[in-house]
């Protein structure tokens, strides 16, 4: 009987390790699949239409192709605990009837009205990591770039990513637009993520199309290489999709030329596992780095 009940122990934890084998191999085979889907658009677009011929394969592209894998298998689970702890204190914490109040709605209005409200909770997660030492030394990665394409958008340190997507997870819980707990729980933050994750390839993109009248509605990439810029205008430009979020806060900037250099001249490790560890350490980068000549992207 012990013999027995071992050996049905033994069987349920390979069964258990198996199944979650197996799901990581799933994971890894949508990634790959997902990759080729993004890299099959966007690096013919890079092509034809580039800002700056010739770069798909710039300086860092296998930095920025361990960052897409890293945060697509693994930024995702460490991001699900602390966003249902989130919800459950918001949910403990509030009358029923304040995020209850969107539940009547029906799914494609809740999905708008998510939309814009996770974005500014998203811009001002965005916008802090730039004006907060201790959150630039992590959003530092992102910005280390020297040539912007469709693959930098998942170059960034997991804590940078999950610290912007809890701001704007925080105010779809907080205002009953979703919610990742209870008996049903919401779709909508999901699909949220899943959009803006989309739409962030095409605005790092190196691609000059211009969106003319729409750039003030929908972001674009001249909207978004701004941001990206090593020039003055750095400090701009913070929404993922809806511009007018910055147009609100007053830090809007698209002029009709495109940036002529792109980078940081915070310090920042150029291989993949140095910029995770270093923002970690002590003297990590939230140091500012002294003037450097800009780089030519």
């Amino acid at each position: 009987m012990i013999a027995a009940v071992g050996l049905t122990a033994l069987m349920t934890e390979f069964l258990a390790s198996h199944q979650h084998v197996l799901s990581f191999a799933t994971n890894v085979v949508r990634a790959c699949l997902l990759l080729a889907v993004v890299t099959a658009v966007f690096a013919p677009l890079e092509h034809i239409f580039a800002v700056r011929p010739g770069r798909l394969f710039a300086k860092g592209w296998t930095v920025n192709l361990g960052w897409y894998f890293f945060n697509g298998l693994f930024t995702t689970l460490l991001l699900s605990p602390p966003a249902v702890l989130i919800a459950w204190l918001i949910h403990s914490a509030l009358p029923g009837a304040i995020p209850g109040a969107a539940a009547g709605l029906p799914l494609w209005a809740r999905m708008a009205a998510a939309m814009v409200v996770g974005e500014i909770g998203f811009y001002w997660g965005h916008r802090w990591s730039h004006e907060l030492p201790i959150l630039w030394r992590f959003h530092a990665v992102h910005h280390s770039a020297e040539h912007v394409n469709f693959l930098v958008n998942t170059r960034g340190h997991p804590v940078d990513v999950i610290f912007t997507r809890l701001c704007g997870l925080t105010l779809l819980y907080a205002t009953g637009l979703a919610s990742p707990v209870g008996p049903n729980p919401s779709l909508v933050p999901v699909l949220v993520l899943f959009i803006g994750s989309l739409w962030s390839f095409f605005i790092h993109a190196n691609v000059r199309w211009r969106l003319g009248p729409f750039e003030e509605v929908i972001a674009s990439p001249a909207f978004h290489h701004w941001h990206h810029t090593l020039e003055d205008h750095k400090d701009h430009n913070y929404s993922a999709m809806l511009p007018f979020v910055d147009r609100l806060f007053g830090t809007f900037y698209l002029p009709k030329t495109w940036p002529k250099d792109y980078g940081t001249s915070t310090p920042v490790p150029e291989t993949l596992i140095g910029q995770l560890l270093d923002p970690l350490a002590p003297s990590g980068a939230a140091r500012p780095a002294p003037a450097r000549s800009p780089t030519r992207a």
